[in-house]
């Protein structure tokens, strides 16, 4: 799947890929997509529950034996 913005969080344990993933997706518009790779073991869990209490939408999570990749569409909820 094509993506509009990588970001590289491999060796960074939580909370800063979360932190750093929040940061890229408010530069990014409506829509764009994000992809993201990380190393913690952790991190499926946190990408989804931030995912959902942000309400930006989790299109794609791959794991490998120690590296995972996130696709994030930006989604803006109207208040």
């Amino acid at each position: 799947m094509a993506f509009d913005v990588e970001l590289d969080v491999r060796g960074l344990a939580c909370p800063l890929p979360i932190l750093r993933a929040k940061k890229a997706l408010s530069g990014m518009v409506d829509g764009q997509i994000l992809k993201v790779v990380a190393t913690d073991p952790e991190s499926p869990k946190d990408f989804a529950v931030f995912c959902r209490q942000t309400r930006n939408e989790l299109l794609s999570s791959q794991s490998s034996t120690d590296e995972h990749t996130f696709l994030i569409r930006r989604v803006t909820t109207p208040l």
